[in-house]
């Protein structure tokens, strides 16, 4: 009778996990499945990214990063926010900005000790003394930390589904509600997975900056360009239209930094999935086009970068 009554508390929650079961399972399916295609377009290119992503994987910070990131998410799930029954907004806008800023730090860390640090101990030079390309290099260390930063995201992002679906049925209790039903959980679940998808989408094309950045810059000068990239470009499209009818100055400023910088407001709906309102899918395709076209031109920058860089 007891195990009964602990699945009937349990199940409103529990049922719609399979999602998220799925969801973890595909991801690390595809990631698998883009490394072994990489293989076969360009064998040395996955050869590198296996290494740099098996040298990330073996660092405590991966771990660290990791063990704060399921800390945060169990903590944000049973703090109280006083939103008179909208909490669940809070946690899934704080779970958002929290997966997403441990991902960019792992990858601007990795970016930094991977790339810099390689090029100015003489690392890079014997690794292209052997039969590899430089732009093979460059392209297997950006294949190299998306590994890793994609790992962080399902993990992180499977627990925080979990605790989404945990809290309809938690704030339901602590209002004195009726239980929900599962239906509900696997609604605020599926509102919640196009957010993780931009964020991962707003990281890749930060990573791609940063791994252009290190093949100059050392790891702080990386981290604080990188700090500044994000911040104007969320702030660009708002000098924008701030600028219209006012200062030229301003308004040229806003344009320089919008056609420049990316725009990674593109990416920032989370207010938008936090609410309940839907993600289309063509928004998501046309953000994953403007990523994959924006880290591609950030990788070309890296490689010119790169084929004029003293080794020796």
């Amino acid at each position: 009778m007891n195990s009964l009554l602990i699945v009937a508390v349990v199940s409103p929650w529990v049922k719609p996990l399979w999602i998220v079961a799925f969801g973890a399972v595909g991801g690390f399916l595809l990631m698998a499945a883009s490394v072994a295609l990489a293989g076969l377009i360009a064998a040395k290119v996955a050869a590198v990214a296996q290494v740099t992503a098996k040298e990330t994987f073996a660092l405590p910070l991966f771990y660290v990063l990791l063990a704060i990131g399921v800390f945060m998410l169990l903590l944000f799930t049973f703090l109280p926010y006083n939103t008179f029954g909208e909490d669940i907004k809070m946690v899934k806008d704080q779970g958002f900005v929290l997966i997403m800023l441990l991902a960019m730090f792992l990858a601007l860390w990795t970016a930094s000790s991977s790339v810099a640090d390689e090029i100015e101990g003489r690392t890079a030079l014997t690794l292209l003394s052997k039969p590899i390309s430089r732009w093979e290099f460059m392209c297997g260390k950006f294949l190299g930390i998306v590994i890793p930063v994609a790992a962080v995201f399902i993990i992180l992002g499977a627990v925080f589904l979990t605790t989404v679906s945990y809290k309809v049925v938690y704030d339901a209790k602590e209002g004195a509600g009726l239980e929900p039903a599962s239906i509900q959980c696997r609604a605020e679940l599926l509102q919640t997975i196009p957010g993780l998808i931009l964020a991962f989408m707003e990281t890749v094309t930060l990573t791609s900056i940063s791994v252009a950045i290190s093949t100059r810059l050392p790891m702080l000068p990386n981290l604080m360009v990188c700090a500044t990239v994000y911040v104007l470009g969320h702030m660009g499209p708002l000098l924008l239209k701030s600028s219209i009818g006012q200062f030229e100055i301003v308004g040229f400023v806003a344009r320089f930094f919008s056609t420049v910088l990316p725009v990674l407001d593109h990416f920032n709906v989370q207010a938008a999935v936090a609410t309940g309102v839907p993600v289309p899918l063509t928004y998501l395709a046309w953000a994953a086009v403007y990523c994959a076209l924006y880290s591609s031109v950030a990788m070309v920058l890296a490689l010119l970068l790169f084929e004029d860089r003293d080794l020796a």
